[in-house]
């Protein structure tokens, strides 16, 4: 029996609560982490290719041959504003996955990002336009369009099992993924590691200034 792909599911998977994808966005990818016991933060190689990026929103997953983009562009013509792009590419660093036209057909599309385990390209024009992108490399090289792909499927991201919907976080110190059914639970743990550091920071600041 064939697996069901967002072809034949509308792209219709359950995305999380606005209110709790808004509060998850605010934290520190690191505070979602502890509060995740140090789980589903995804590889420490997948980094932000421009200075500042940021992501946060549901996953769109797609799962493609090493190098290979077509899965991405079919993506593009499913995605709902506010996802976020996430391919399983293998890890593969020899080929770009995206750049700078498919960043701007994002920003056109209201795509929130990509975070790619592979590798992009055109990074300093993808942080003038202010598409955030996540990836293991840049490399000049460009992708392969021939595929296969599958969309909407479990994949590893990272390291990291996702499933389409699950939140994607994204900062400078790298990815975490929150399973989409703990999202609320998460938001709250996070909210407290994140409120106990401020405290203790502020202490430590208050010491240094006595």
């Amino acid at each position: 029996m064939t697996t069901p792909v967002l072809e034949d599911l509308d792209a219709g998977f359950p995305r999380p609560a606005r209110d709790v994808l808004e509060r998850l966005a605010k934290l520190p990818a690191a505070n979602i982490g502890d509060a995740m016991d140090r789980l589903g933060v995804a590889d420490s190689a997948i980094q932000a290719i421009w200075p500042g990026a940021r992501i946060a929103g549901p996953a769109f997953t797609v799962w493609t041959r090493p190098g290979d983009n077509q899965g991405i562009h079919r993506a593009l013509q499913l995605a709902r504003p506010g996802d976020v792009i996430v391919v399983a590419g293998g890890g593969d660093e020899s080929r770009a996955l995206l750049g700078e036209l498919i960043g701007e057909r994002a920003i056109n599309l209201g795509i929130a990002g990509f975070a790619l385990d592979g590798a992009a390209r055109d990074a300093e024009t993808l942080g003038e336009i202010g598409m955030p992108v996540f990836a293991r490399a840049t490399t000049p090289a460009g992708p392969y369009k021939n595929g296969p792909s599958r969309l909407g499927t479990p994949i590893s991201f990272g390291g990291v099992p996702v499933m389409p919907g699950d939140i994607i976080i994204g900062d400078s110190d790298g990815v975490v993924i929150i399973p989409r059914d703990q999202a609320a639970n998460v938001a709250e743990a996070a909210e407290a590691v994140f409120a106990d550091e401020t405290s203790r920071r502020a202490a430590i600041i208050a010491d240094r200034t006595k």
